[in-house]
């Protein structure tokens, strides 16, 4: 079955677009299963979670490690020398926080800007018009490789309302130079790279349903 999702996946994407695999609330054996017929990136969001999963998993030495959830401040280090990648920088403190502890930890991350592209009290991130006042401040910081935006839709905007926010971010990302957009989820991933994602964060749709899902729908090409 993972196979076959993942095939579904990949035949579907274009040349530059990744595949990241969200294996927040996933065990180490299906994280195994899926890095067996060749997925290298995985996203966690709990760092605590994570952790085990990564120390039980470091037979596996080409696997990328993405932290996708909100990060706290009392995280940072530990999410520093854990991951490579962090999507979900949605501060100016936070981004600079990041930058001293890799400089003490001696690790370079990769970082990507979340920015808040329509009203929604469940997410965070930079709006637009404070993102661009910040921006060289932002680049400007040591030993965090900025290189794109991160972006959520609210779940209460359509699949057409989501391809316009997905364009939005896309504009932006270009109009600072960034190459990078994560964006896209197992409920709007075509749209997402339709409007030019580089990143698409998929859980369900590579997994199958956990414990906590209903209404699965084994559709590759339909929402969860």
């Amino acid at each position: 079955m993972s196979l076959n999702r993942l095939q579904l996946v990949c035949n579907y994407l274009p040349s530059g677009v990744h595949l990241l695999a969200v294996s927040k609330g996933q065990p180490a054996s299906s994280i195994r299963e899926l890095a067996e017929l060749g997925q290298q990136d995985f996203g966690e969001s709990r760092l605590q979670d994570a952790v085990k999963k990564i120390d039980s998993l470091d037979d596996l030495k080409d696997l990328r490690w993405h932290f996708i959830g909100h990060l706290q401040s009392n995280k940072v280090r530990g999410v520093v020398q854990y991951f490579d990648f962090i999507h979900s920088i949605d501060s100016y403190l936070l981004a600079e926080r990041i930058s001293r502890i890799a400089g003490e930890e001696e690790r370079h991350p990769e970082g990507m800007i979340q920015v808040k592209l329509r009203e929604d009290p469940t997410k965070g991130g930079f709006h637009p018009e404070h993102l661009l006042e910040v921006w060289p401040k932002l680049i400007g910081l040591p030993n965090l490789n900025i290189t794109g935006l991160m972006t959520m839709a609210p779940i209460s905007l359509d699949l057409k309302e989501r391809r316009n926010l997905f364009k939005e971010c896309r504009h932006l990302a270009d109009h600072l130079g960034m190459t990078n957009c994560s964006m896209g989820m197992s409920r709007d991933w075509q749209e997402a790279v339709e409007a030019g994602a580089t990143w698409l964060r998929l859980g369900t749709k590579l997994f199958g349903k956990r414990s906590d899902d209903v209404n699965f729908n084994t559709d590759i090409t339909k929402d969860d």
